[in-house]
């Protein structure tokens, strides 16, 4: 991106992007006409380059981004305080597909990672303890660091118990959202080996829950019902979990095609550059890697709001739009169910950084998914049944969104960031940086600096460089998160809790 004060992202955008803070009285050139500032405006933040009346929309990607509050003269600041969101209520769509054929090349790249005895493949070697139940969060835990202290983690990457709230006092659809999330996590290939740790009298039976699983490898995914064992259920658990890493600690990492590899495509912590930097670079990655014949998945379906006809338009088949629109407007209708507005997104970090309305937000965040056909749609819990780029249905919730891709088999996890955040799930959560300050003041949270590309980097220099650090990380090299050992799961919940 060529250094410059500012940047139109779209030729019929009527606002330009301050790539600096600029002052009232600094001057832009722009479509042949000088404008002038009329306030003191941040970086990330909006200009209006074209004099707009009230109730006139505003443009930004060449869509749409809200309405003006009240008329606005070119060179005044836009953000929230006078653009307002048009959404409302469901909407009905027509499938109007664009046929985008994507022209990347196929090349011969690999990562190291574990097979797995299904065919399956991890990119971690690990061993978990998942609780059936929130009530044996604390046995869970307890022998988590006694296996982490005993081996000291020996020819396996690391030891996690993932605690959670529920499996019990849930009705409904929460109670099967949970089980099938519990099941999805047993099943997750970066696992070298499971122990799942029920109470026994809870709603999620365990017996049940492990019919759930199908045809697992029960050399590697083991049960003990606590209420079952005789005195000292931990020395029990103990026994069984050496019989679990004693078979994970032989894994040995291999070259595996990188048609095999999954990831996740999520931002929190959004900001101006967010659109113009890291969702673009992770867009880039998204249709590099289905080029390749892999997979990835695009969640936070409320910050699809807005820009959700260019997904759907995108959709290989007739039936996969159509599963997209329920896909938006159930969750819009989650909201109204609730009495809360469709469009009430962007927080206080997000329009600190220069994100005015949920169709600002959710323009720069579907860039992430780059421009490759949309090939399957998931539910909230289902796991992936198809290669190419997937829709799957979660909240913006950082905590929610990235268990659920996780959940639905990506091995890691693209998180972009403006403000930033150290958190991780239960798979490697690579934190790519939309500017350069954020990075260097948070290395300590940050994988990768999108920023270069307002510094001065093109995009065709910073992909190859982005792809060696996400193979890298696929093949062993620690993300932050888990450097930091931050990392945890968070189950979406709908109903009443009993």
């Amino acid at each position: 991106m060529k250094q410059t004060s500012f940047l139109k992202i779209n030729p019929i955008d009527s606002v330009v992007v301050c790539l600096r803070a600029m002052k009232a009285g600094e001057t832009i050139s722009i479509d042949g006409k000088v404008i002038t500032l009329l306030q003191d405006t941040p970086a990330g933040h909006k200009v209006l380059i074209t004099d707009k009346a009230e109730g006139e929309d505003i443009i930004k990607y060449g869509y749409p981004i809200g309405h003006a509050l009240k008329a606005l003269k070119a060179g005044e600041w836009v953000n929230e305080n006078n653009l307002k969101t048009n959404l409302a209520g469901t909407l009905e769509y027509t499938y109007n597909p664009v046929d985008e054929k994507l022209t990347i090349p196929k090349v011969n790249r690999t990562f190291k990672g574990y097979v797995r005895k299904n065919g399956d493949v991890g990119v971690r070697n690990e061993i978990w303890i998942v609780p059936t139940v929130g009530c044996v969060n604390g046995i869970a835990e307890n022998i988590a660091k006694r296996l982490e202290a005993e081996t000291h983690l020996e020819g396996i990457d690391a030891v996690h118990a993932w605690h959670h709230n529920y499996g019990c006092s849930q009705l409904s659809e929460d109670h099967e959202a949970t089980r099938k999330i519990l099941r999805d996590i047993v099943l997750h290939p970066n696992a070298g080996g499971v122990l799942v740790l029920s109470l026994g009298c809870e709603n999620n039976q365990p017996d049940d829950f492990m019919a759930m699983l199908g045809d697992y490898d029960r050399d590697r995914i083991k049960l003990v019902v606590t209420q079952k064992v005789e005195g000292d259920e931990t020395e029990e658990c103990m026994r069984v979990l050496r019989d679990i890493y004693a078979i994970a600690k032989e894994d040995k990492r291999e070259e595996i095609p990188v048609s095999k590899l999954r990831v996740g495509l999520k931002c929190g912590g959004s900001d101006g550059f967010s659109g113009i930097t890291a969702n673009p670079l992770e867009g880039e990655f998204s249709d590099w890697l289905v080029a390749q014949g892999g997979t990835s998945i695009l969640t936070e379906v409320p910050e699809m709001f807005g820009a959700e006809t260019i997904l759907m338009n995108r959709c290989e088949t007739k039936e996969l739009f159509e599963q997209t629109v329920s896909l938006i407007n159930n969750f819009k209708n989650y909201f109204l169910s609730h009495g809360e507005p469709v469009g009430e997104n962007p927080s206080p970090g997000n329009k600190a950084g220069g994100i005015s309305t949920l169709e600002d937000k959710a323009l720069g965040c579907t860039q992430k998914c780059g421009r490759a056909p949309v090939s399957g749609v998931l539910e909230y819990g289902d796991r992936l049944q198809t290669t190419g780029l997937n829709l799957l249905s979660a909240p913006g919730n950082d905590l929610v969104a990235a268990t659920a891709l996780a959940s639905a088999g990506c091995h890691i996890v693209l998180f972009s960031t403006g403000r930033g955040t150290p958190f991780g799930t239960f798979v490697p959560t690579m934190k790519i940086s939309t500017n350069t300050d954020l990075y260097n003041r948070k290395r300590n949270w940050i994988d990768f600096n999108a920023g270069q590309l307002v510094d001065g980097k093109t995009m065709t220099e910073l992909v190859p460089e982005f792809i060696d650090k996400v193979l890298s990380v696929a093949s062993g090299e620690p993300a932050r998160n888990e450097t930091n050992g931050y990392r945890e799961i968070s189950i979406f919940k709908n109903g009443v809790t009993l």
